[in-house]
């Protein structure tokens, strides 16, 4: 039988007919990628007589596979019925989602086909083969209540975040680790001492900058070392109390009612003491005194503490007291919140990097800076709660399916060889997108017999945050011996400006494969760059551009807005509602994939809040994988070239006067047409005669510089 590659240019049909065992298919924007991907599945079925239950195809999302699924099953389809049916607006998902597993098994050579994303196909392995590594019976954890995934009727009752704070409040049975916990909170997420002495004097203008573990400011740390220690031994006491024993009225730092002890630290700071201390000798009150110097040394300033107070409390005193959780962070629930998200961040950065425990803690206790050290002191031993938890009740998250597939293909040589065997051919999807995991498992399905078809485009890699490493398809030929890369650069999408201006555009980015896109369709529309004072000339703008355009028969879905940032679209939606004018917004991230006849893309300013929108994350997570500014500002760059090619005919880019994007600047002057708002003139209330322009007072008749009639 002989596959039809009439539809394709000279590049596809090149990357559809090589027979190179490890293949990019490096594909630019709008080039025909996944067309190309599925001429490949055809034409080794029909041409090599390739068994279908011998390939693999893998993508990123659910949605992905069943489009793959949708176009082959349309290419089987001689009656163009089901083409119809999943067009038809009428239909819902679900309805769908039946027809689709019908036609799959009406025709059963795309039914042996696996086409499925990475976890779907470790889930299934480890379903049928992972016994011996892990319980076949498992549950899947997510950070969501009843998740919307392929994967929702196997999913467990309690979310990652629900197991993080049972275990949490586990761990602060421990009265250490508790207080501990709560000190972090308040030094770090309330008092944010970490930010400096400026922000201390914004928030406490009185010189009292510290919060003790029992909500007490005081003025320094050691101060606040005393009164947590206090509070640790279930100690009550009074911070600066005023009193006058006889001449004057001052404030000692501590009084401890059941101890009868005053107590006052002094440090280099401090205010001379002989008056107070002459105050309470009159008044026969014991004053005693700790040191700044005393403080150099922990265990000796606990001594020191114990002497003074204890010896002085009843000899039946509860030093302990049993602390309630709900308790001691009633105050603090969105804190708490915070720093479980951010253990839940750290333990799928360990996973993604595949780095152990010993070592990250290792690192992070070497990190010169106090939090950080303190962060992970907290969030290991939690990190390895999860863990065993997580293996006790047989739940697996994402990335775990991947890591103990990878585990079961080390330890079990004939079920990797199995796979390796049955896959032949291994086509991959969105190769941009890989992570270090997904590499590893693609490498252990590769032998020397088998092959690699790998397509995507290094230009449109916009997922670092979530793991991805770019490397991998700037340098193919490095991760894959003996590799070849073919580049498709015919854009059959947009109009030659769009693809020249995106051209131009990543050009400005070091890391990347060079290749040049060239546009099928010609226009002489420009890209329109508009620059409004403000926020509202910009709206303004918008929804006189979406009238004329639904004037000219442009529907809903031709329109599409883009932003950075979800609050970027709020006064756009507000305005386009209320004057009922229908159209879809988006992330760029999430707009990955789709196209418009026109594209909007708004909020191109500079600086926080614009775009590029380079967000240096926490140096706590730089202990699993340190940022680079560069690299981020490329991922930044890459994702508005996304943005710009997702407009097939028209394009509009929306700033503010002063305070353009600098990507704007990347874009040359004769793919653009510009407008912008101007300023009002500057005015100082002075009148000018109407006849020579000369000042003149208020209240003149007649000008007293050319005489001319004035009113």
């Amino acid at each position: 039988m002989k596959t039809d590659l009439s539809q394709l240019n000279d590049k596809q049909k090149e990357a559809v007919l090589c027979e190179n065992k490890r293949l990019l298919v490096l594909a630019g924007a709008g080039s025909g990628k996944t067309k190309t991907l599925l001429q490949k599945i055809l034409f080794l079925i029909e041409e090599k007589a390739v068994n279908p239950g011998n390939i693999l195809a893998i993508t990123f999302t659910k949605n992905a596979a069943n489009e793959m699924l949708d176009r082959l099953i349309i290419s089987a389809d001689k009656t163009n019925e089901y083409s119809r049916f999943i067009n038809d607006k009428k239909n819902n998902q679900s309805e769908i989602e039946r027809k689709r597993i019908q036609y799959k098994q009406k025709y059963k050579w795309i039914n042996n086909l696996t086409i499925k994303t990475f976890h779907s196909l470790c889930y299934r392995i480890l379903r049928n083969y992972g016994v011996n590594e892990f319980d076949n019976q498992f549950k899947i954890v997510t950070d969501k209540v009843n998740p919307n995934t392929e994967f929702t009727k196997y999913s467990a009752t309690e979310t990652s975040f629900d197991i993080l704070n049972k275990l949490l409040i586990k761990k602060c049975e421990s009265k250490i680790y508790l207080l501990s916990v709560k000190r972090y909170l308040i030094d770090y997420m309330v008092d944010k001492i970490h930010e400096g002495s400026n922000n201390l004097h914004q928030k406490y203008p009185n010189g009292k900058f510290y919060t003790s573990l029992n909500g007490c400011i005081v003025r320094s740390k050691s101060e606040q070392y005393i009164a947590d220690w206090l509070y640790r031994h279930n100690i009550k006491f009074e911070y600066e109390p005023s009193v006058n024993f006889s001449d004057f009225s001052f404030h000692p730092d501590f009084y401890i009612p059941e101890a009868n002890v005053y107590l006052e630290h002094v440090s280099d700071k401090s205010y001379p003491t002989k008056a107070k201390e002459e105050q309470f000798r009159k008044a026969n009150k014991l004053l005693v005194k700790t040191f700044e110097s005393q403080t150099k040394n922990t265990a000796l300033f606990n001594l020191a503490l114990e002497r003074i107070v204890k010896n002085r409390l009843p000899a039946d005193y509860h030093y302990n007291s049993a602390l309630s959780f709900e308790e001691e962070f009633r105050t603090h629930h969105d804190d708490i919140k915070r720093f479980l998200r951010a253990v839940m961040q750290i333990i799928d950065m360990i996973k993604v990097e595949n780095i152990p425990l010993d070592k990250v803690f290792e690192d992070s206790q070497n990190d010169q800076h106090e939090r950080v050290r303190n962060f992970y002191r907290l969030a290991i031993p939690l990190v390895r709660a999860y863990k065993d938890y997580c293996t006790n009740k047989s739940y697996l998250d994402f990335n775990d399916m991947i890591n103990k597939t990878i585990d079961l293909f080390k330890h079990r040589t004939e079920i990797v060889e199995k796979f390796q065997k049955q896959y032949e051919y291994i086509l991959v999807d969105e190769f941009q997108d890989v992570n270090n995991l997904q590499v590893e498992l693609l490498k252990h399905l590769l032998t020397k017999k088998n092959n690699l078809f790998c397509v995507g485009d290094d230009w449109q890699s916009i997922y670092g945050f979530r793991g991805s490493n770019v490397d991998y398809i700037i340098n193919f030929v490095n991760h894959f011996n003996g590799s070849k890369i073919i580049k498709l650069d015919q854009n059959y999408r947009s109009t030659q400006h769009i693809v020249s201006a995106s051209n131009e555009v990543i050009k400005h980015n070091k890391h990347k494969l060079d290749k040049e896109l060239h546009a099928n369709k010609n226009s002489n529309q420009k890209i329109e760059v508009y620059a409004g004072v403000c926020k509202d000339d910009q709206v303004d703008y918008a929804i006189k551009q979406v009238r004329k355009l639904n004037a000219d028969g442009y529907s809903k879905e031709d329109i599409l807005f883009l932003y950075r940032r979800n609050r970027m679209f709020t006064p756009f939606f507000e305005q386009l509602r209320e004057e009922k004018l229908q159209f879809t917004g988006k992330t760029i991230h999430a707009s990955k994939g789709l196209e418009a006849k026109a594209v909007f893309i708004i909020g191109l300013t500079e600086g926080g809040g614009g775009f590029p929108d380079i967000w240096m994350e926490d140096r706590i997570y730089q202990v699993i994988k340190e940022s680079n500014h560069e690299l981020l500002l490329e991922e930044e760059r890459r994702l508005f070239y996304v943005a710009i090619t997702r407009a097939r005919e028209q394009l509009f880019l929306l700033t503010e006067v002063g305070n353009e994007s600098s990507f704007l600047k990347e874009i040359p002057e004769n793919y653009l047409l510009k407008s912008a708002d101007s300023f009002m003139p500057i005015s100082d209330d002075v009148l000018l005669c109407k006849h020579c322009q000369k000042p003149i007072e208020k209240g003149f008749a007649f000008c007293p510089h050319c005489g001319g009639k004035l009113g």
